[in-house]
């Protein structure tokens, strides 16, 4: 059950309550069958705004924009779990207190954060999951230097050059989706905040994931898997994620990255929406 406890003109903000306890805050707007927005590490709810991608989804379907723990509005346990189930458990418990079967759409490690809630969900409609990281030994091995590097402008307190190295490097962001985030009003949120979100992951070793996909080699649930042409490891880990769903298929941006959603809004909005009309 879900709780409101704001509203204005188009949209409501309302809470649920995790398996753990742990308050997760949504932001629901427009109209439609549901969908549940799932943001990436680093950002919160309102990377949806960028380029009018919540409100583009809002004409077409009833948006639950959530914000996971550690991020944006929801709560944040006091001692930093590394393992990701309780994150699933947040997204189960916000897709349950929705009455209608439920379109998941994650980026980046809110998308592998909907692949691990999914196959816990009794009322899913249909999975949008750009670009999951499902690590290979070499990108762990990848990241583990790029995580050094950070530490050392953290340390010289350059922490936007820390910020923008992991873009880059590990979340292949294309030169002109960086240039876009880097430019949005958001930016300097992040910048100050990714100490908090996205170092205590790596720290913890969340990123360590084995590489195995078989929990969900019987997730029939009809799921679309969105690539950058450009994007190195990750697009590989969609591709093999492909040949172990049953029912998937690969929407590839060519030219784009991890982020084509960020500067190429109207192509990503129109692949996500055509496939959830599509789903009988």
């Amino acid at each position: 059950m879900s709780e409101t406890i704001d509203t204005d003109e188009d949209k409501e903000i309302a809470t649920v309550t995790s398996a753990d306890g742990t308050e997760i805050v949504y932001e629901r707007s427009g109209s439609g069958l549901p969908s549940v927005l799932v943001h990436g590490s680093v950002v919160d709810r309102e990377i949806w705004e960028l380029s009018d991608v919540r409100s583009t989804f809002a004409e077409h379907t009833t948006v639950h924009a959530m914000d996971r723990r550690y991020h944006g509005d929801s709560r944040s346990p006091d001692e930093y779990s590394g393992k990701p189930e309780p994150q699933f458990d947040d997204v189960v418990a916000v897709v349950e207190s929705i009455d209608d079967p439920v379109t998941l759409i994650g980026h980046s490690y809110g998308a592998l954060v909907a692949l691990g809630a999914a196959p816990r969900i009794d009322n899913l409609r249909s999975v949008i999951l750009y670009e999951p990281p499902i690590v290979s030994d070499e990108a762990v091995a990848r990241i583990a230097e790029t995580s050094e590097e950070m530490m050392a402008l953290l340390e010289a307190g350059q922490n936007e050059q820390a910020l923008t190295l992991f873009l880059d490097d590990v979340a292949q962001f294309a030169p002109d989706e960086l240039d876009a985030i880097r430019s949005a009003p958001i930016w300097d949120r992040y910048v100050e905040t990714f100490h908090q979100t996205l170092l205590p992951e790596l720290e913890a070793g969340a990123d360590k994931r084995e590489r195995d996909l078989t929990p969900f080699e019987d997730l029939s649930t009809p799921t679309l898997l969105p690539v950058g042409s450009e994007s190195g490891w990750l697009k590989e880990s969609a591709e093999e994620l492909h040949d172990t769903l049953p029912n998937s298929r690969l929407a590839t941006f060519d030219g784009h990255g991890h982020a084509a959603h960020l500067v190429a809004p109207d192509r990503f909005t129109d692949e996500v929406l055509s496939f959830i009309s599509d789903v009988d």
